[in-house]
């Protein structure tokens, strides 16, 4: 028995960047039994409190208590890290969010073999090629809202603590660098694009059905689709997704 760590590019692996909080000392000393837990755990749980940022950023004068704490689990030169592969338009970064595997595995298939079996996982940016979990593939490949939404609603609290100092380039590779706030911004407008009609009348998410470009009795109709295509945005699913999809609201 033993284990073996899958080597995929997914949002399985970005997800703990959304464990992230901004601490003010006043509220942290209104929460005794949390602060009290939390010093434990700095204090006795090393093997695990070395994995995780928590750190001051401002100190007031005459040594008072600092102006914020952050509490996350990548430190800044991991979060940079990784944001280059999410920010990357060969990876993560569609012209419509966030997809959740990496197109990288277009090209470059995870395989894993076990006894006469090969298990595969190839980026499937639509429907699936599996009828696994239902057929479901939110996880191989195309834009799923609430990931996208987690993962810009962190990167406003990142920026909110790290300021206008830490920025990145977006796309990876373009020579455009922008802070954490303006990269939310970025992906909230390509997450809002899948909604918006273009000068033909086209909505993404409604793929080529011309429909809902043309006819007066559908282009006003916008449909709530479950996830979308990794590559084009059209809508797969179910068409009735407002548990997540209608998030795009918000955006």
């Amino acid at each position: 028995a033993g284990t073996q760590p899958l080597r995929i590019r997914s949002v399985v692996g970005i997800i703990p960047l959304f464990a992230v909080e901004i601490l003010d000392p006043h509220t942290l000393d209104r929460l005794p039994g949390f602060k009290k837990r939390m010093n434990w755990f700095l204090n006795n749980r090393q093997d695990l409190s070395r994995q995780i940022t928590i750190c001051e950023r401002d100190h007031v004068a005459n040594g008072q208590q600092p102006d914020h704490l952050l509490l996350a689990i990548p430190s800044r030169e991991r979060l940079q890290r990784v944001l280059e592969r999410v920010l990357d338009e060969n990876e993560f970064l569609s012209p419509f969010g966030l997809r959740a595997l990496s197109k990288a595995h277009a090209n470059d298939p995870f395989v894993f073999g076990s006894g006469d079996q090969e298990l595969r996982v190839d980026y499937v940016p639509g429907e699936s090629n599996t009828g696994m979990f239902g057929g479901n593939s939110n996880w191989r490949g195309p834009i799923w809202f609430p990931v996208n939404y987690l993962l810009i609603e962190a990167l406003e609290r990142y920026h909110h603590f790290y300021g206008d100092e830490f920025q990145v380039e977006c796309p990876t590779n373009s020579g455009t660098w922008m802070t954490l706030k303006e990269v939310a911004a970025e992906l909230s407008r390509r997450l809002a694009s899948l909604f918006l009609s273009d000068t033909n009348g086209r909505r993404a998410c409604h793929g080529e059905d011309s429909r809902y470009a043309s006819d007066p009795h559908w282009r006003d109709l916008v449909l709530f689709y479950e996830y979308f295509h990794g590559n084009t945005g059209r809508g797969c699913g179910a068409s009735h997704q407002t548990g997540w999809t209608a998030l795009v609201a918000r955006l």
